[in-house]
């Protein structure tokens, strides 16, 4: 079954247009979820609207309402709601193009899949995305998601193209009441040239199937030891040692660390027998099932 769009319109770049859709590019659907029970029936809580004077009420009969002064509301219909149309509800109308690397990471928001929508629109997506590609520039475009307007990126990415939603200005805070008060001096030469060091020895290419989540495995363990009727075993927080001075710490950093194990293709890790032990480690990690408690 063919994943669902979260968006169909066009990708415009001044007179040349092709139809695309927009897919999310993440998912949760994997994360451990816990439901609201009640503690005697355990039985699942339903979230149902409450009026101060009716009591619960049906969703029904619930209506959209801005608050344009303390307590009094100015309804909203659907219909008003849908009336609202500008160029970036269904066009992504390409402004500008900048460096690859000169957005902000703080500003980047939700990733997307961008992809041509039928064959007649594959040529033109091509030779927009090859464009980018080739000038290694970024796209800046408009598009309106959840009724509102938000600054979008739009990159190469394998043979289609990726789509970064972008904070706006007044959602990022500065950084002046959080750093003032860090000094900016000059660190001890032989310190720095020691932390350099312990950061050259620890490189590596980064992979993200290399950081599990560590949290969710344990939190999965001890979810099957309760299924199984057994207590589950705490793990104890670990020591903090012996506090030494920076440079103490930092030579004996150095001496003690292991460069990073590189990840292997998984074609050469699959030709090799499997370790003893290494199946049920697996299953271990990986949840089977429902994951809702």
């Amino acid at each position: 079954m063919a994943p669902r769009a979260s968006w169909k319109g066009y990708l415009r770049l001044s007179l040349v247009s092709c139809p695309v859709r927009l897919y999310p590019a993440t998912s949760t659907k994997d994360r451990i979820t816990f439901n609201q029970l009640h503690k005697d029936t355990h039985n699942r809580i339903n979230m149902k609207p409450v009026d101060p004077e009716r009591g619960v009420v049906e969703r029904s009969d619930l209506v959209k309402g801005y608050e344009y002064e303390d307590k009094k509301y100015v309804i909203i219909e659907d219909a008003d709601i849908e009336s609202v149309k500008i160029e970036s509800n269904h066009t992504m109308n390409i402004e500008a193009f900048v460096d690859e690397g000169s957005v902000d990471v703080i500003y980047q928001d939700t990733p997307y899949y961008l992809a041509p929508d039928g064959a007649m629109a594959e040529e033109t997506f091509v030779v927009l995305r090859e464009a980018l590609r080739r000038t290694g520039k970024l796209a800046i475009a408009r598009l309106v998601l959840s009724s509102r307007e938000r600054v979008i990126a739009i990159g190469p990415r394998d043979t289609g193209m990726f789509v970064c939603t972008l904070r706006n200005p007044n959602e990022v805070r500065g950084t002046a009441e959080y750093f003032d008060n860090i000094p900016d001096g000059n660190p001890d030469p032989e310190m720095l040239q020691l932390a350099e060091a312990l950061i050259q020895q620890k490189t590596t290419s980064f992979d993200p199937r290399n950081y599990e989540d560590r949290y969710e495995i344990a939190l999965m363990n001890m979810i099957r030891e309760k299924l199984k009727g057994h207590k589950p075993v705490i793990a104890a927080a670990p020591e903090r040692g012996n506090v030494i001075n920076l440079m103490d710490a930092l030579k004996a950093s150095l001496s003690q660390a292991k460069p990073p194990a590189k990840s292997k293709p998984k074609a050469e890790q699959a030709a090799k027998p499997a370790a003893k032990g290494a199946t049920s480690k697996r299953a271990a990690a990986k949840p089977a099932g429902k994951k809702n408690a």
